[in-house]
């Protein structure tokens, strides 16, 4: 990445500002913006997020915001109410009282001085779904938005839930968000109120996978704040990306097929990160091209930053199966709406374990399939974050233990965008049963590189408001939808269709082993295949810039590990997943930071009550007069009928232990 030093304006920054909400409770703000804004107020753009402004986000705070400021905005990065130095409790994800809390924000900010009234909200992962959902409650002023890696549905393209069935992502967010929420304030910003501050913090919390375990269906809790439940709230421009490598690579092309306000879509290769921070690379000059989309809504330039193609997406080339890839080679391409014109479904028939054009004689069969626990231990992390590697490994050992149709060697080159879907008549003989279809790239040597794949819990085949049991043996149609994508299948390449009845650890599994029948005749697997013809700009950015990132000192090295065994006595398998940053010393603030983090899933043989998830973090914090850490443990287990949820809270203050709490909850499974 370039650093900028030179801006067109001298920007002024304020460590702490304190924003007043109506019952008297205080959100703490970084605030950047231009000297000139004291007599020549400009437009404000708001960040708003529960990861702690004064350390743990400022490095990357530090790079864009003030960047923007610079080019003339002033750029406001709150801490969510009950995180970091804002008042407070934090209990849950997206609540009322946080949107309105927002609300209020953006009021504040249009009333300064040093702001013409005009604001925009930007972020991402929960900053993005915080300015999707305020947008759609159209606060005064509330002009345009960017937003990168969200989804626009909480139940079916979150990290919850995928197809109706549980993802194991589900504990590792909750087990993210259990220590987050439970971290003190700064006491050099808040004063001698962090105390107070910080055991009203730990009193008020309790693990949100319960909650979020309560809610195993479609229901009211997971419709607020999807802004898929009315897509017209909408009314202000909307800069959406994402990345093919991230969990939320799907909402971005469904919010250009349905918005109807000025909007513009870009996917790149990246897995969970900003375009300009881009990994898989190439990483782009994403922050020019907010600027132009600022410029353009925020203070009606003229600059073209609405014209071009509504889609701009990294149309992926073949490559070998790695957990982690430095750039992904390929091009950019250009859709001019979407739904594309240049795309069209291509449906080709399963047949004998075949893949074949769509009409071919071919005869159909009726086959089974029963997967082992095992398959999905290469499936990589839901939502990658390329720390530490996390993408599927070669899929040949996941399709030993899958139903696996596949084409004859491609004549020609063929590229998809879009999303596949899997057409199929199933039967069962369990009343639950799930089934995962994964789409493959599979080269001449053999190595398979998983392209996209899908879930669906087959009680949720009808939707996911009412899931029904299956009767065994009955017949079902059933359409599982995949991932979006966008990848070039070379000559002499063969697609491969996998179907499993487990993916663990990725996905929870049924209650029981299932012996699921495909009846073939009817089955089909749909591409959505991109012209050869159409035209694109092969080289439609700047290259990656920002503003210098804050200096920190690494005390202690980091350590990340993705560590699968297994143990051919007791036939005990483990995925180990460590994200540990080390002790890092942010230098302006002198202040240490240690965050650790410990994945671990575990399961026996095919004893399908086995499987056990556990999320650990330590978070510690410390200068010379201040020590404090807080330690959290979530555990969840199974039988047949109940999760198990056991965790454990654990606060020190100069290593004696000043909080201590345990939960041991169940929580009876709804069709799952």
């Amino acid at each position: 990445m370039r650093h900028v030093e030179n801006l067109p304006h001298a920007v002024k920054e304020e460590d702490h500002v304190t924003i007043p909400m109506p019952d008297g409770v205080r959100l703490s703000a970084r605030v950047w913006r231009p000297v000139s804004s004291d007599t020549e107020p400009v437009p404000a753009v708001l960040e708003y997020i529960p990861y702690r402004k004064r350390d743990l986000s400022s490095v990357r705070d530090s790079m864009h915001h003030l960047y923007m400021a610079g080019h003339g905005y002033a750029c406001v990065r709150v801490d969510l109410r009950g995180t970091g130095d804002s008042e407070g409790v934090l209990t849950d994800e997206y609540l009322e009282r946080e949107q309105a809390d927002a609300e209020e924000v953006l009021a504040w900010l249009a009333g300064q001085p040093w702001c013409d009234g005009s604001t925009g909200m930007m972020g991402l992962s929960w900053g993005a779904f915080a300015a999707l959902q305020v947008a759609a409650r159209r606060p005064p002023g509330l002009k345009a938005i960017v937003i990168s890696s969200f989804t626009d549905d909480r139940y079916a393209d979150d990290m919850h839930y995928m197809g109706g069935a549980l993802l194991s992502d589900n504990l590792a967010e909750a087990g993210t968000m259990f220590a987050y929420s439970t971290c003190p304030p700064d006491p050099a910003v808040v004063g001698d109120r962090w105390r107070e501050m910080w055991h009203e913090r730990l009193a008020a919390v309790s693990p949100w996978v319960l909650t979020w375990l309560r809610h195993q269906r479609r229901d009211a809790y997971w419709r607020h704040a999807s802004v898929c439940e009315d897509y017209a709230a909408v009314r202000c421009p909307v800069l959406a990306s994402s990345g093919w490598a991230d969990g939320y690579s799907n909402a971005v092309t469904r919010l250009l097929a349905r918005l109807d306000v000025p909007r513009k879509g870009l996917i790149g290769p990246w897995s969970h990160k900003y375009p300009h921070l881009g990994e898989p690379g190439p990483a782009i000059g994403y922050l020019q091209e907010v600027v132009r989309w600022w410029d353009h809504w925020l203070k009606g330039v003229d600059n073209g930053a609405a014209d071009g193609p509504m889609l701009r997406t990294w149309m992926q080339e073949s490559v070998p199966p790695s957990t982690s890839y430095e750039e992904r080679p390929g091009r950019w391409v250009d859709e001019p709406s979407w739904p594309s014109p240049q795309v069209r479904e291509t449906p080709l028939a399963l047949r004998s374990r075949r893949l074949v054009p769509d009409g071919d004689t071919a005869e159909a069969a009726d086959l089974t399939v029963q997967s082992p626990l095992s398959v999905g231990q290469f499936a990589g992390k839901w939502a990658s974050y390329n720390a530490p590697p996390d993408l599927p490994y070669d899929q040949r050992e996941e399709d030993g233990g899958s139903l696996v149709h596949e084409s004859d060697p491609l004549p020609e080159r063929l590229e998809i965008l879009g999303s596949p879907r899997v057409e199929v008549e199933v039967s069962a003989d369990r009343p639950v049963a799930m089934v995962v279809a994964r789409l493959s790239d599979v080269a001449p040597d053999g190595r398979a590189t998983r392209v996209s794949y899908g879930v669906l819990n087959l009680t949720h085949r009808d939707g996911s408001d009412a899931p029904s049991p299956l009767r065994p043996g009955r017949r079902y149609r059933a359409t599982v939808h995949l991932n979006g994508v966008a990848q070039v299948f070379p000559p002499g390449h063969r697609i491969r269709l996998s179907l499993s009845t487990s993916y663990w650890p990725l996905v929870w599994p049924p209650p029981r082993p299932t012996l699921l029948t495909v009846h073939e005749k009817t089955g089909r697997l749909v591409l959505p295949v991109r012209s050869a013809a159409a035209q694109d700009d092969p080289d439609p950015f700047g290259p990656p810039e920002g503003t210098t990132p804050l200096t920190t000192t690494q005390v202690t090295p980091p350590e990340q590990r993705w560590e699968v065994t297994r143990d051919l006595v007791d036939y005990g398998q483990r995925l180990d997943i460590v994200k540990d940053r080390g002790t890092v010393r942010f230098d302006a603030i002198g202040l240490d930071v240690g965050c650790r983090a410990h994945e671990r899933y575990t399961s026996t043989a095919d004893d399908f009550t086995s499987p056990s998830g556990d999320s650990t973090w330590t978070m510690r914090f410390r200068r010379a007069d201040w020590d404090v850490e807080v330690r959290t443990s979530t555990t969840l287990t199974c039988d047949a009928t109940t999760f198990y949820v056991n965790a454990t809270l654990d606060a020190y203050e100069s290593d004696r232990r000043v909080f201590s709490r345990t939960w041991n909850e169940e929580v009876p499974r709804d069709a799952l």
